[in-house]
């Protein structure tokens, strides 16, 4: 276990915590925990999910849709897509705003700069 939250970036606690939500189900060998690649798998879209800004249960919903069928597959990518659009645009709505905050910041602190200029 320490090494695959090594290799994620997380702690134990959070594979642990993520087992007891039922995200992931590790192969117990006796209290040892054993990581197959679908674990490895669900692991990093959780992590990914979680990098984007979406919930644990808005996560749950789009790793728990795929069973390895075709169909499944697709429902689960185009409801990823339609969140991932919303993210985006959200994402980029706060790059403006963020942007538009920035220039502000710029032009107190030229304004400022000129004042201690002006009073020396």
């Amino acid at each position: 276990m320490r090494e695959l939250a090594d290799e994620l970036g997380v702690s134990t606690r959070t594979l642990r915590f993520y087992e007891a939500e039922g995200l992931i189900a590790p192969e117990r060998q006796g209290t040892a925990r054993i990581y197959r690649a679908r674990e490895h798998a669900r692991l990093k879209l959780i992590l990914r999910g979680k990098r984007f800004g979406m919930s644990l249960v808005e996560i749950a919903d789009i790793v728990n849709m795929y069973d390895g069928a075709k169909a499944s597959e697709k429902r689960q990518l185009t409801k990823l897509l339609a969140r991932l659009d919303e993210l985006g645009e959200d994402l980029r709505a706060r790059q403006r705003d963020l942007r538009r905050t920035l220039r502000e910041v710029d032009d107190v602190a030229a304004e400022c700069r000129k004042r201690l200029v002006e009073l020396s």
